[in-house]
C-alpha cells in the first residue's frame, strides 16, 4: 500500500487507472461528479468470468456450466442456484456474495454447517435477503472483515457481535435497526458503520425528517480505526456526550449527524476542529425551525470535500468560504431571509455541485461576474420567496446542469441564461403556470433562442404524486 494513502484510497486508484484504460466503464456519478457505479462491456464480462473460473478468483453460481474448482474461494450466487453435496468446495471460500438469492438464510446455514463452518470467510454480503433476525451463522465467523445486511428486515444486532474481532465493516443501510449495542466496541478494527434508512422517497412533498441513523455507544470514541459513521441520532440523553466522543475519531472521513440541537452545536464545533481527515460532514437539525450553531469553529477540517446542513442558519457559517477543497454544498431548510447565500460560496475555487431547498427566501437570486467558476450542476428547490434569478455574463461558465423546482413565484427564465454556454440540461419542475405558458408561446413564435443552445429542456411536474413531463 502506498504511503499515506488508506486501503480506500489504493482501490479507488486502481479503479480510476481502470477506466483511464476503458477497460471499465462509468455506469453512473455522484452529484459532485464522483464515481457512484460501473459497468463493463459484454465482451469484457465474457472474458473475465472465464479468466476468473481458470485461476479459481471468483466462481459464479448458478452461471458457470464448467467444473467447480476443487478449493472455491469467492462464491458469487445469484436466484438460480441450488445447493447440492457436490459444493463441497467450499472449505476455503474467503468471500460470499448473494444477489437476489431466494432463500439466503438457507443457503448459508447449509454451507457452514457442511464446509467446516466457513471458518475462513472474511466477506459476506447478504444484500436484500429476506430475513428479519440476525443470522446466528454469522456469529461464528470470527474471520469476517466485510458484513453487509443492506435493505434486509434485521431489526435487532446481538450483543454477541463483539466476536467478530475482525470485522472492519459493517453495513446496515436500509435495515431497520435503530441501536447498536455496546458490545461493538470491541470491534477495535471497524473502518465503517454505515447505519441510516431512507424514510420517503424523494417525490413531494419533501418532509424534513426524511432519513433516521441510530443510537450509538456513548463511549464511541474509543472506536479508533473509524473512518465512517453513517448516521448517529444525537437527540437523546447521551446526545451531547456523544458529540464529544466524536472528537476523539481522528481517523473519520465521513460523519453524519440526525437531530442536533442548537445547544450541541458547540460541542460538535469542538470535535470537529480534531477531525483534520474529514472529507464530508452531514448535519442535520432536529426539525426545521431548529437553528444550527457552527459558528464557533475556528478551525474547520481543511481536507473537507462535501459538506450538507439540514436546519436553520441565521447566516451561513463563516469558515465555509475558506474551505477551498469544497466540491459540494447542499443547504436545506436554512430559511435565511437577510443573508445573500452567493455572497460565501461564490469564490469558493472547486465548488461543482450547490444545491438549495428551502434556503433564501428573499426575492432575487444574483449570480456574480466571476463566481463559480468551476460549478457544474446547480439545483435551486422550494424557494418560496423568489420572483427572479440572474446570471450575469462572466458567472458559471461551466455549469452544465440547472435544475429549478418548486419556486411557484418565478415567472420568467433567469435573466442572463444565454451566457451560460456550457449549459446541457434544464429542468423546470412544478413551477408557475405562467412561466410554462410563456416558455410555450416563445416556442411555438419560435423566439426561444435565449435557450436554443441548450440541448435537453424538461418541462415537468409532480402534483400528482408521481412524475410527468415533456421534454421541449
Amino acid at each position: 500500500m502506498k504511503v499515506g494513502m488508506t486501503k480506500e484510497e489504493v482501490a479507488e486508484g486502481y479503479l480510476n487507472e481502470l477506466i483511464n484504460r476503458s477497460l471499465v466503464q462509468v455506469a453512473k456519478r455522484r452529484r459532485d461528479r464522483r464515481v457512484a457505479a460501473y459497468r463493463i462491456h459484454d465482451l469484457w464480462r465474457e472474458i473475465i468470468v472465464s479468466k476468473s473460473g481458470e485461476q479459481n478468483i471468483v466462481t459464479l453460481a448458478g452461471e458457470q456450466s464448467r467444473a467447480w474448482p476443487e478449493k472455491v474461494q469467492r462464491l458469487s450466487i445469484n436466484n438460480h442456484w441450488e445447493y447440492t453435496q457436490q459444493s463441497k468446495h467450499f472449505t476455503r471460500l474467503r468471500s460470499l456474495l448473494m444477489f437476489n438469492a431466494t432463500d439466503s438464510l438457507s443457503k448459508l446455514s447449509m454451507l457452514a454447517s457442511s464446509n467446516d463452518g466457513l471458518r475462513l470467510l472474511a466477506v459476506l454480503d447478504l444484500i436484500g435477503a429476506l430475513m428479519e433476525t440476525f443470522p446466528n451463522e454469522v456469529l461464528k465467523l470470527v474471520q469476517l472483515k466485510y458484513l453487509s445486511l443492506r435493505e434486509t428486515n434485521v431489526k435487532i444486532i446481538p450483543k454477541s457481535i463483539g466476536k467478530l474481532q475482525n470485522l472492519e465493516t459493517l453495513d446496515l443501510k436500509q435495515t431497520y435497526v435503530t441501536e447498536l449495542p455496546d458490545d461493538i466496541l470491541k470491534l477495535k478494527r471497524l473502518r465503517h458503520i454505515l447505519l441510516y434508512r431512507h424514510i420517503q422517497d424523494h417525490i413531494p412533498p419533501v418532509r424534513f425528517k426524511y432519513q433516521c441513523g441510530f443510537k450509538a455507544p456513548t463511549e464511541i470514541g474509543s472506536l479508533s480505526s473509524l473512518q465512517k459513521l453513517c448516521s448517529i441520532e444525537t437527540n437523546h440523553d447521551n446526545g451531547t456526550i456523544l458529540l464529544g466522543e466524536v472528537g476523539k475519531l481522528t481517523q473519520l472521513q465521513k460523519l453524519q449527524i440526525e437531530s442536533l440541537k442548537n445547544e450541541d452545536g458547540r460541542v460538535l464545533c469542538s470535535s470537529l476542529e480534531k477531525l483534520s481527515n474529514l472529507r464530508s460532514l452531514i448535519v442535520r437539525a432536529t426539525g426545521e425551525d431548529e437553528v444550527i450553531d457552527l459558528d464557533s469553529l475556528s478551525s474547520p477540517p481543511q481536507l473537507l470535500r462535501s459538506l450538507c446542513l439540514d436546519g436553520g442558519l441565521l447566516k451561513v457559517p463563516h469558515w465555509i468560504p475558506s474551505l477551498h477543497n469544497l466540491v459540494k454544498v447542499i443547504l436545506r431548510w436554512s430559511k435565511l431571509r437577510d443573508v445573500d447565500p452567493l455572497e460565501s460560496l461564490q469564490g469558493l475555487p472547486n465548488l461543482v455541485v450547490l444545491l438549495f431547498l428551502q434556503t433564501h427566501e428573499r426575492e432575487e437570486l444574483c449570480f456574480k461576474a466571476g463566481g463559480f467558476q468551476k460549478l457544474v450542476k446547480l439545483y435551486l428547490r422550494g424557494l418560496k420567496g423568489l420572483r427572479w434569478v440572474k446570471v450575469e455574463a462572466g458567472s458559471m461558465p461551466r455549469l452544465e446542469e440547472l435544475v429549478i423546482r418548486q419556486c411557484e413565484l418565478v415567472e420568467e427564465l433567469p435573466s442572463g441564461i444565454e451566457h451560460l454556454t456550457s449549459l446541457k440540461s434544464l429542468e423546470l419542475v412544478d413551477m408557475s403556470d405562467g412561466l410554462i405558458s410563456s416558455l410555450n408561446r416563445d416556442l411555438e413564435r419560435g423566439s426561444n433562442w435565449k435557450i436554443s443552445h441548450i440541448s435537453k429542456v424538461w418541462i415537468g411536474d409532480t402534483k400528482l404524486g408521481y412524475w410527468k413531463g415533456n421534454y421541449l
